[in-house]
């Protein structure tokens, strides 16, 4: 019998964030060394729990839940994540244009299906959360980059996009509170994206799955409030606002001017009825969400554990030789850079798998975020205190081992 190989689309397709360095620290699990894993932003692992008022939704769904919804999802959820985005600001919308799903990720690899043409380019930041152009690769695109400032507290380069603009150009992703840098973006940052993508007829795409979890009195602005004349897809999910990752339950919204997508919203209804509905359990919990308080708000709020955890890992992590981090204002991540004088990594995959090997300490390498360097890396601050400090601990001093003698910060 001939091998039988994988497809050709998968060619240019990389998820990192569990891809070979999770297959090798579940292989050391095995046996029996202990993991500290701060490669993702899973936060039930680490003991935040859903809200009693969504998980008992769950459990008075069930008597319910064994049959098909509509393509699209439930009508009361659909209306509820209706009524929260009007509450956003966000205008011309209507409910026949908002789709639940299993996640935010499998709504935006349905909506990339219909939107792009093979050849199309997406413009996606750098860096980037792996889906995006793993997904736009899958439906027979071309992710394209645009970069992300480091020295501006990681916003989008505004120029970098225009000159990225091509042709094929089909949209913009903007990933807003951003993974993996924990950016949060000014209203003046989202107006010169909308005005470029308003100049050149292009489609927005937001990414705003972290949009609550927001530090010292930060505010998120949704895109789509200030989109009114720009056609954008808006993902959200409960997996991180509400601590419910593995409910599995998501929704993209669909606004401005509908009138001029007609075609590509049927292609949308066609692939929402392809895969029948997303599991109806996790529906009710949208409604229940949505029509709910926010579940890590006290947790974000200053003495809160998300961020008490955050300033220590800015702390630690700004007082090591060498490296260097934009503390976060939003989500659960950052993005800390090695310069390259005391640390030149010829592979950061195999120096942080080292660093894994070496302490147990699992991190995510910056190429896996689609970075175009060896100097950077994700770490999620989700563990309690104590584990926080003795990883970040572990972390020092691999790096003490690897940076040579006489480097001067």
């Amino acid at each position: 019998m001939k091998k039988i190989l994988k497809s050709a689309k998968l060619a240019n397709v990389l998820y990192d964030i569990r891809g070979p360095i999770v297959e090798t620290a579940d292989e050391m699990a095995k046996n029996g060394r202990q993991i500290v894993r701060l490669n993702m932003g899973n936060l039930a692992e680490h003991g935040f729990e859903v809200s009693e008022k969504i998980r008992m939704r769950m459990i008075a769904s069930m008597h319910n839940a064994a049959a098909y919804s509509d393509g699209k999802g439930l009508l009361p959820a659909r209306l509820a994540v209706l009524q929260a985005a009007s509450e956003d600001g966000i205008a011309r919308i209507a409910v026949e244009n908002i789709y639940l799903g299993n996640g935010a990720s499998e709504l935006i690899s349905m909506a990339l299906t219909a939107l792009l043409d093979d050849g199309d380019e997406l413009l996606i930041p750098m860096p980037d959360f792996p889906l995006w152009p793993a997904a736009t690769a899958l439906a027979g695109g071309t992710p394209v980059h645009y970069r992300c400032n480091e020295e501006a507290q990681w916003a989008p380069d505004i120029d970098d996009i225009r000159r990225k603009i091509s042709a094929r150009t089909k949209g913009i992703v903007v990933i807003n509170p951003n993974n993996p840098t924990g950016a949060l973006y000014s209203a003046e940052t989202l107006l010169q994206i909308i005005e470029v993508a308003r100049i050149h007829g292009l489609v927005l795409l937001a990414d705003e799955v972290c949009r609550k979890i927001l530090y010292d009195h930060a505010r998120h602005i949704p895109l789509a409030s200030l989109s009114t004349d720009v056609l954008t897809l808006t993902f959200d999910s409960l997996s991180k606002n509400d601590c419910a990752a593995g409910y599995r339950a998501g929704w993209l919204l669909v606004s401005g001017p509908t009138e001029m997508a007609e075609d590509f919203l049927r292609g949308l209804n066609v692939l929402a009825n392809m895969k029948l509905c997303s599991n109806v359990q996790g529906q009710w919990a949208i409604e229940a969400a949505l029509n709910g308080g926010q579940a890590l708000a006290r947790h974000t709020a200053e003495g809160g554990r998300l961020k008490r955890q955050r300033d220590l890992a800015y702390a630690l992590l700004s007082h090591m030789p060498g490296v260097s981090c934009v503390k976060p204002r939003a989500a659960l991540y950052m993005f800390p850079r090695l310069d390259p004088e005391a640390y030149p990594i010829a592979d950061d995959r195999i120096f942080f798998r080292d660093l894994l090997l070496e302490t147990g300490v699992m991190v995510v390498q910056g190429s896996g975020f689609g970075w175009q360097g060896q100097d950077h890396f994700r770490m999620a601050f989700l563990p309690h205190e104590a584990e926080l400090a003795d990883a970040l601990g572990r972390l020092a001093r691999f790096l003490d081992s690897r940076r040579p003698d006489g480097y001067i910060r």
